[in-house]
C-alpha cells in the first residue's frame, strides 16, 4: 500500500462547523425537502439559476462569517505539516464564501477546488485535479469528509477515504476505507498510512 503523501479535506462540518439551514435555502428556492441543492440549481431554466445562485452565496456567506474550527483539526494540521504532507480543500461551496471561512479560521492549503474550479463531489474531478496539481498518483491521497458526496469522490477517483462522523452514526459509514469520530482521536491506522509505518 503506497505511503499516503497528500490529505484532501472537505470543509464544511469536517474540519469547520457552519450553521447552514439547507431546508430554508430550499423553502426560499421552492425545493423539495431533502434535495441537493447545486444539482436543484442546476436542474433550473437558465434565467432562474442566477438568482437561485444569489439566494445560495447569500446564505453561504452568511454561515461562513459564524464558522468555527472543530476540535483538534488544528493539531492535526500541524501534524501533517512536520511531516511534509501537502494538504487540500475540496468544497462544494462558493470559492468566496471558502475564501471567508479560510480567513475567519486560520486556516490554508496548498491546493483548494470550489464548485467553480471542477465538476463538484460527489464527482471525481476535484480530486482528479489536485493530484495532478501535486503531482501524485490517486493511491498516494487520502480524502477526509463527513459526508456521503466525500467517500463517493474519493472512490471513484481512486484515492483512500477516511470518515470522521463527529458522534453521529451514519448510514454510509461502511463506504469508508476508514472511520474515525474526532480528529482529537485519529486512529493509528490512519497515522500508519501517513508516516508509512
Amino acid at each position: 500500500m503506497q505511503q499516503i503523501r497528500g490529505v484532501v479535506f472537505d470543509l464544511d462540518g469536517t474540519l469547520v462547523v457552519e450553521q447552514h439551514d439547507y431546508e430554508a435555502i430550499r423553502l426560499e428556492l421552492g425545493f423539495p425537502a431533502g434535495m441537493p441543492l447545486l444539482e436543484a440549481v442546476e436542474s433550473l431554466p437558465e434565467a432562474q439559476q442566477t438568482e437561485a445562485r444569489f439566494v445560495l452565496y447569500r446564505h453561504e456567506q452568511l454561515a461562513a462569517s459564524t464558522a468555527r474550527v472543530n476540535p483538534g483539526v488544528l493539531a492535526f494540521l500541524d501534524w501533517l505539516d512536520e511531516r511534509g504532507i501537502l494538504r487540500g480543500l475540496l468544497s462544494r461551496n462558493s470559492r468566496a464564501a471558502v475564501n471567508v471561512v479560510l480567513e475567519r479560521c486560520g486556516l490554508s492549503f496548498d491546493t483548494v477546488v470550489t464548485r467553480e474550479d471542477a465538476p463538484y463531489k460527489p464527482r471525481p474531478h476535484g480530486l482528479w485535479e489536485i493530484c495532478t496539481a501535486w503531482g501524485l498518483s490517486p493511491n498516494q491521497v487520502l480524502m477526509i469528509g463527513d459526508y456521503l458526496y466525500d467517500l463517493q469522490a474519493g472512490k471513484s477517483a481512486g484515492t483512500r477515504t477516511a470518515l470522521v462522523t463527529h458522534g453521529r452514526n451514519l448510514s454510509f459509514a461502511h463506504l469508508a476505507d476508514l472511520t474515525f469520530a474526532t480528529f482529537e482521536a485519529v486512529p493509528e491506522k490512519l497515522l500508519r498510512w501517513i508516516d508509512g509505518r
